[in-house]
């Protein structure tokens, strides 16, 4: 097999595993409120995870996917991990 062969299967199998990966919106919400939770025990107590986590619109992009709150993104994903945004 060529060299750009081999190059185009791999290029195939990272976007196909990352289509297949791309976190779902449950994942997504799930990872605000534990975030939010471990970085105070006040907003915890309120509430504040489940709030933000409730009010998130999910957006994919296909080979990722991030929420937004009032238009800022909350959370990125892809290959199956989420981040929230400070």
């Amino acid at each position: 097999m060529s060299k750009s062969v081999i190059a185009l299967l791999v290029v195939v199998a990272l976007v196909a595993s990352a289509v297949l990966l791309n976190p779902s919106a449950e994942r997504h919400r799930a990872r605000i409120k534990q975030a939010i939770a471990e970085r105070s025990q006040v907003q915890k107590v309120l509430g504040v995870g489940q709030l933000t986590a409730f009010a998130s619109r999910y957006h994919s992009v296909g080979v990722g996917s991030y929420t937004t709150v009032n238009d800022k993104v909350t959370s990125v994903g892809a290959f199956g991990m989420v981040f929230v945004a400070d």
